[in-house]
């Protein structure tokens, strides 16, 4: 199993019980495991049957878990800019700033930053404090956006860094010509750097690191949507391990069962030859809900090799 794996697909087909199920296997397995939903309609506590928050928190022996919150992170950053701007601006002005910078966090593109960059210091404790990060994701869209923006966010920031650079040269000349010649060091230049480095860092783990398992219910619609997500993870270079179809109806079935088993033959099908290797969860009476009732679905994954 790849050290971070991503739960994608279409919302509502049960990545967050595979995703608990999964974290659950590698826990018992020895593995320091760490689940997180980046869902904003969190449902892993429910699943796991406990509260969860931002900070992870031991479930289970070896099994961590935690709901992160893009907005939330948004907003810790907010006080931080707050707080470094302090000392940087008229106090009079400071009001307008935190005011300025709160509607900021309502913005969509403000959200997936500060989500980016909550999941990035979770993958930076891999394998150091935790030995498999497991990924609860949002809808597939929600997910692509998460994992592809490393890779725009990095030239990006370059470019912030490099009109900071040309800034700074046209100082220094102003500064030579008035005799001022002193260096200073250049903060804001520093934390470009290292955003951009840290990015950086977490577009190569994606690519060499990762794996999205998508799972699937099988069902035309929801299969046509895994089919653009896997050529979009192929465009960036992220491996897609084996597919998790859902809710199979078993066969044999008679009435109405009988008949959903045979509209999801020719969707089963096409997964199987698209992907080669599926897991197959049948349909279930209801969906577990806590580690014991969770065990179920453990054995149909190492059942299946996993």
């Amino acid at each position: 199993m790849s050290e971070l794996r991503f739960l994608g697909g279409k919302g509502g087909v049960g990545k967050t019980t595979l995703a608990a199920a999964i974290g659950l296997r590698e826990a018992r397995r020895g593995l320091r495991t760490l689940v997180v939903s980046t869902d904003p309609a969190h449902s892993l506590g429910d699943v796991l049957g406990t509260g969860l928050g931002e900070e992870p928190r031991e479930v289970v022996p070896g099994l961590w878990a935690a709901e992160i919150s893009g907005r939330g992170q948004a907003r810790r950053r907010v006080e931080q800019i707050v707080a470094d701007a302090a000392d940087a601006v008229p106090r009079e002005v400071l009001p307008a700033v935190r005011a300025h910078l709160e509607r900021a966090v309502d913005s969509p593109g403000t959200v997936e930053a500060a989500l980016l960059d909550r999941l990035t210091e979770l993958v930076e404790r891999v394998p150091a404090d935790f030995d498999r990060l497991v990924v609860d994701s949002a809808p597939t869209g929600h997910m692509l956006r998460l994992l592809t923006l490393p890779e725009l966010v990095t030239p990006w920031i370059e470019g912030l860094a490099g009109q900071r650079r040309r800034s700074r040269d046209t100082d220094r000349m102003f500064a030579g010509m008035l005799g001022r010649g002193e260096e200073t060091p250049d903060p804001l230049l520093a934390r470009l750097h290292a955003r951009r480095d840290r990015m950086a860092a977490l577009h190569r783990r994606l690519r060499t690191d990762a794996e999205v398992n998508l799972v699937v219910v099988p069902e035309r619609v929801v299969w046509a949507e895994t089919v653009r997500a896997l050529d979009v993870l192929g465009g960036a270079g992220i491996a897609a391990g084996a597919a998790v179809v859902n809710r199979v109806v078993p066969a044999g079935e008679t009435g109405l069962l009988g008949a959903r088993r045979v509209a999801q033959t020719e969707v089963l099908d096409a997964v199987r030859a698209r992907f080669g290797a599926t897991v197959e969860v049948p349909l279930l009476p209801e969906g577990p809900t806590g580690p014991d009732a969770l065990g179920t679905v453990i054995d149909i994954l190492v059942d299946a090799g996993w």
